[in-house]
């Protein structure tokens, strides 16, 4: 898994999901209302990542580490694996006039995204119980 850093923008080489530099602060692709620091948004790129690979469901220190991110942002683990649900569900069922309800900001790179990935069926019983597994994963597809 990597994430590229430029001074604008953060991408991911296993998850659609980004970080763009506006303004002075960053802003995820998942969670637009809130303004960042370069530090918040990498730890956002991470847990997103983290949260993007299945195999790491049962491992402890994967889901502490998950949590560590999920500190830096101010939300808890369980919130961002809903977040990148809604946000599979959004590029899976795309609008272009549509205009996101969870925070009212079009984007316009959302329309550009590549095909729909499969949900991994597991994830949200994984959160019910503890482990936090993958909202949508590359590393699914089967």
């Amino acid at each position: 898994m990597t994430i590229e850093i430029t001074t604008r923008r953060m991408s991911s080489d296993v998850s659609p999901e980004y970080a763009a530099r506006t303004a002075g602060h960053w802003r995820l692709s998942w969670l637009p209302w809130r303004r960042l620091s370069l530090a918040q948004a990498l730890a956002g790129m991470q847990l997103d990542e983290l949260l993007s690979d299945p195999t790491v469901v049962d491992d402890a220190q994967a889901q502490a580490q998950a949590a560590a991110y999920a500190a830096r942002l101010g939300i808890a683990v369980d919130r961002a694996v809903i977040l990148l649900a809604q946000r599979l569900a959004e590029r899976m069922n795309p609008d272009p006039a549509a205009v996101r309800a969870d925070h009212g900001v079009w984007d316009p790179l959302w329309e550009r995204t590549s095909a729909p990935e499969p949900v991994a069926a597991h994830w949200l019983a994984g959160a019910r119980l503890g482990r936090h597994a993958s909202a949508r994963s590359r590393h699914c597809r089967g």
